[in-house]
């Protein structure tokens, strides 16, 4: 290899290192980072309940069998296709924001709205059922951890819908500047968890034996 070639060798290996430190410093988690501490300290203490929950039930497999088996499972499964159907549309709001379709991107935001607000409907009405049936949260400790679980989920939901309103404003708005793209991210972020979060307590609660 001549002297020329090793030079044209070491350019080019710069190069590459250069791009690559380049793309490192471009590539981020969407939304700011004390989001993302928020939503994983949000996650572990759901993942702290989720445990306690498995161990209770691990202690006495046949009430909470017996009181798992009271609960409908049509309501669950709504719920998680209501959800579902929420993420999907945030998502597809970001994406239409990012290609300057502000006015499908807020349409977009609006269905979610919907959905969660038939969420919320939707565990009202499954609430009253239970409870005109004499199961409250202190019939056993299957409907303890039941009311707990899903109505902290329930105010996730709450919170997600403000912020879906939040993420409404910003859309309506003709130019975002990148601090605004950014807290649009993090509300979305957000609003995914609230999903992530039901796909695990929908079998948890409804349908693990």
């Amino acid at each position: 290899m001549t002297s020329i070639d090793k030079n044209l060798f070491h350019v080019k290996f710069l190069s590459m290192v250069a791009i690559g430190k380049a793309d490192r410093q471009t590539r981020r988690l969407p939304g700011e980072e004390g989001t993302w501490v928020f939503i994983f300290g949000d996650m572990t203490v759901f993942a702290v309940l989720f445990g306690v929950y498995l161990y209770y039930r691990s202690a006495d497999p046949v009430l909470f069998n017996g009181s798992q088996a009271r609960l409908n499972q049509t309501f669950g499964v709504a719920n998680t296709l209501v959800l579902l159907t929420s993420s999907l549309l945030v998502a597809t709001a970001v994406r239409a924001v990012r290609q300057r379709e502000n006015a499908l991107a807020a349409r977009l935001i609006v269905g979610a709205m919907v959905c969660g607000g038939l969420f919320v409907v939707n565990k009202g009405i499954e609430y009253g059922h239970k409870i005109s049936q004499g199961y409250l949260p202190a019939t056993d400790q299957f409907f303890t951890y039941f009311y707990v679980v899903t109505g902290l989920h329930l105010v996730h939901v709450v919170v997600g819908m403000g912020l879906l309103w939040f993420m409404l404003t910003l859309i309506r708005r003709p130019e975002l500047t990148a601090w605004q793209h950014s807290y649009l991210d993090g509300a979305a972020c957000f609003w995914h968890m609230v999903d992530l979060l039901w796909i695990i307590i929908f079998p948890l609660l409804y349908l693990v034996k």
